[in-house]
């Protein structure tokens, strides 16, 4: 799995120590550079995301009839303006993705090894733990602990780029574990919500249809994830790389704009809603907190312990704290309506997230310079 040009490279045993210092200087550089380099939109999206917020709410607030309009149009049980938000938000983001060059890297014994430990943290550390956080800290609240299981079975897919290159870690084995999620969550995203919420919850209450569940993750994640692979093969088949990076260069805000725009939306169709159940929005936010703490310092601190060089601890650690938030949405709305508690508790969850990421990107390169980690 080759490195990027702009990333750290590996120390060699032969190396001269006045190399080792340019190479160690090299990546501290990178690390400090790596918010400097991000767009304007990536940059200060925690502040974005809560305009977002607050501008719904006013809107829903003080705007006679905005929810009934807002509901006006359905697709696969998903209001039409969601849906459309949804699709925008999840489409630029997989397109980022080398596709044409991943047969080479699944070649190596020694990524299969990594994407085993990634799968065992993913796929069953963390939604175990969300899981217990949400009875933990929401007991009496099964509408709001529902939201939140479904927050914890949606794995890193789009945020977690974001967080990964702020933290110099490997961009490419971030992209195949985005991939690989991406096609695990279409297969295990419905059982595991089934299981999780009518088996383990209040399955009399509040019970989810599988069929329900498992159209919209298809809709919501297929259907990009596809036409991101044909976009991706097809411009740079028929117009060259260096066309494709221009298409990208226009593509890539969109994401964000998408991810804006349906928080936007959502909080104006249930602005009244949020407005009267601060509490609940609070009690939200207190275990997404935890969890993203301590899933992050608990993987880091084991693939530091386990020998992982710098780049894939960071990689792994952010891979497993990061939540595919927009499928959680998408479900939650399109199973329980827009107005639900399952809807609030779900859309709290990128308020959260990207503050607290953020902050965990600064602890890392704090720590990877402290301990002198290198790859």
């Amino acid at each position: 799995m080759g490195a990027r040009t702009d990333s750290p490279e590996t120390f060699e045993t032969n190396g001269a120590l006045e190399g080792q210092n340019v190479e160690s200087k090299s990546e501290e550089s990178t690390r400090t550079s790596a918010f400097q380099s991000l767009g304007f939109l990536d940059r200060y999206l925690a502040i974005w995301i809560l305009l977002a917020m607050i501008i719904g709410v006013v809107l829903g607030n003080f705007v006679d009839g905005i929810e009934r309009t807002l509901h006006q149009g359905k697709f696969v049980g998903v209001s039409l303006p969601i849906a459309i938000g949804l699709l925008v938000m999840m489409y630029p983001i997989l397109c980022k993705v080398q596709y044409e060059v991943l047969h080479l890297a699944f070649s190596k014994r020694e990524l299969w090894i990594q994407i085993g430990f990634s799968l065992l943290v993913n796929w069953i550390a963390a939604p175990l733990l969300m899981l217990g956080l949400a009875w933990a800290f929401l007991p009496d609240k099964s509408e709001l602990r529902n939201g939140l299981i479904l927050v914890g079975l949606g794995r890193c897919i789009a945020m977690v780029l974001i967080w990964n290159g702020l933290a110099a870690g490997d961009s490419n084995y971030c992209a195949i574990l985005v991939v690989i999620n991406s096609v695990l969550q279409i297969a295990l995203f419905a059982p595991l919500a089934v299981l999780f919420i009518n088996l383990i919850g209040d399955a009399d209450e509040f019970k989810v249809s599988y069929s329900a569940v498992a159209t919209n993750v298809a809709v919501f994640l297929g259907i990009p994830l596809g036409a991101a692979v044909l976009t991706r093969l097809a411009i740079r088949h028929f117009f060259g790389p260096s066309r494709y990076e221009v298409f990208m260069k226009w593509l890539s805000p969109w994401s964000l704009i998408g991810l804006l725009y349906t928080i936007l939306i959502l909080f104006a169709s249930q602005g009244r809603q949020v407005v009267h159940q601060i509490v609940s929005v609070v009690r939200v936010a207190a275990p997404l907190v935890v969890y993203f703490v301590v899933i992050f310092v608990v993987t880091l601190t084991v693939t530091h312990r386990l020998g992982f060089g710098y780049k894939l601890s960071v990689t792994q650690s952010f891979t497993a704290a990061s939540n595919n938030f927009e499928l959680a949405i998408a479900v939650a709305v399109a199973t329980f309506g827009p107005d639900s508690d399952q809807a609030l508790a779900s859309t709290v969850g990128p308020l959260i997230e990207v503050p607290v990421l953020i902050g965990l990107v600064y602890l890392v390169r704090f720590i990877g310079k402290r301990w002198n980690w290198k790859d």
